[in-house]
């Protein structure tokens, strides 16, 4: 009986066990987790080779499903984070969250302040992990909500360090809307934010809070998430670290967490 080297093997059970359409949606998945500034259909086509009918059917079904999204003005294409989501639910994927938490829960214990993290998501910004602080009194935002990413410190952040194309998305995508023209007001702010690093400002939603929030950044400067700490001044305890030593803290975390 004459065996099949391992690489013919495979070779024959991926033509045995083809799935066009799926092929189809997965290269379409692949493709677009490598543009941060999503792509047009017509880039799609050419990029995959494959006829403008199928491309366009596929691309309707990942927006359907809400894996793909399409841009204000219908003619860019970019992941949404339900595969994020997806891959949350995943072991591998909760272990690699299981490495970060350990950071943010330290944090909380040293600094004794609530601590969360948020990632931008089509216009607005989602959190996506929450420490507590240890002692009686805390304020925190819990996971899974949307916050405002033009009033907010972890918002602000995160557009602070964005890139050219993801701000030119957002653009569009508030074309001839309030939230276009607040995002032109805010650029003097956002500048000084990017130059300095991080952010610390009164809370627009909570009275007495201040809001640190440092970017978590890749190897190209720009916001992969914002971790933003809501800071608590006490008032009977003289030892409670500073809002600049919490903000070193924090530092210290981003810095641990950054893709070099």
């Amino acid at each position: 009986m004459t065996t099949l080297p391992v690489s013919a093997r495979r070779s024959e059970e991926e033509g045995r066990y083809r799935a066009p359409a799926l092929d189809k949606g997965l290269d379409i998945l692949e493709l677009l987790s490598n543009q941060s500034g999503g792509m047009t259909r017509g880039e799609i086509v050419k990029a995959m080779s494959r006829s403008p009918s199928e491309i366009y059917r596929m691309l309707e079904r990942l927006v359907a499903r809400d894996y793909v999204a399409r841009s204000p003005e219908g003619d860019r294409y970019s992941l949404t984070l339900k595969l994020f989501a997806l891959a949350h639910r995943h072991p591998p994927v909760r272990r690699l969250v299981t490495r970060i938490l350990p950071l943010m829960d330290a944090f909380a214990r040293e600094a004794r302040q609530s601590l969360h993290m948020v990632v931008e998501d089509r216009g607005r910004a989602l959190v996506v992990a929450q420490s507590f602080s240890p002692t009686n009194w805390e304020f925190g935002v819990r996971v899974g909500a949307i916050l405002d990413l033009l009033g907010t410190s972890s918002g602000q952040t995160l557009l602070a360090f964005q890139g050219d194309q993801a701000r030119e998305q957002l653009s569009i995508r508030w074309a001839d809307t309030p939230e276009q023209e607040t995002l032109g007001q805010l650029d003097p702010d956002l500048r000084a934010i990017k130059a300095q690093g991080y952010r610390i400002g009164d809370s627009r939603q909570i009275r007495g809070v201040q809001d640190i929030s440092v970017p978590i950044l890749n190897p190209d400067g720009q916001a992969l998430a914002v971790l933003t700490c809501p800071y608590l001044e006490r008032l009977d305890h003289t030892d409670q670290p500073s809002i600049e030593q919490t903000l070193a803290l924090l530092r210290e975390v981003t810095q641990d967490v950054s893709i070099k």
